[in-house]
């Protein structure tokens, strides 16, 4: 019995294209994905502590609600939109929202961002990565015990953190008389 083998003649030539658009395939769609992401993610940044703690002293005019969450929170997931109301309704008068994240950066692209998007989330959000809880919990307050939801509301003359979730009315209670 005779074994059959079809021998091709293929210039190297051709093997080296493909290997050429394989390559450029390649670099197309992570170049597609990275402008994707980066559109999705404009208004999410990575920062460690050091990089955010100038968050938490601002001098400025203006009144800063920073809230401490995260995606796995649901407490934290069901106060989202009364810290986004907040933020549509004052973001003229010198109000700043910024919602920390907590999320493991393993999780921005598949949790973080997507979750972004559904909640459609307005004010800005950073993802803290910085696994040294122990040393700058105390750092955001000495009241803090490390659990979320967190929020630290503050200007010049006011400095409050509160360990609790919150509702629109009650975050109205805090800022109004801020806003005077």
């Amino acid at each position: 019995m005779h074994d059959y083998f079809l021998y091709l003649h293929i210039p190297k030539e051709f093997f080296m294209m493909k290997k050429k658009i394989v390559i450029l395939s390649f670099f197309a769609v992570l170049f597609i994905s990275h402008v994707v992401y980066a559109s999705k993610s404009d208004h999410l940044t990575v920062y460690n502590f050091e990089e955010f703690e100038h968050w938490l002293y601002k001098e400025t005019d203006s009144i800063y609600v920073i809230n401490f969450w995260a995606t796995w929170c649901a407490p934290c997931v069901k106060e989202i939109p009364d810290f986004e109301k907040l933020y549509e309704k004052y973001k003229t008068d010198k109000v700043k929202v910024l919602f920390v994240s907590l999320d493991f950066p393993a999780q921005i692209e598949n949790r973080v961002i997507p979750f972004i998007e559904r909640m459609n989330m307005q004010a800005q959000v950073i993802l803290l990565d910085d696994p040294r809880s122990n040393r700058w919990i105390p750092k955001v307050s000495d009241k803090w015990t490390g659990a979320i939801p967190a929020t630290l509301v503050y200007n010049k003359e006011f400095r409050q953190f509160y360990e609790r979730e919150f509702k629109f009315e009650e975050l109205e209670e805090i800022i109004v008389p801020l806003l005077n």
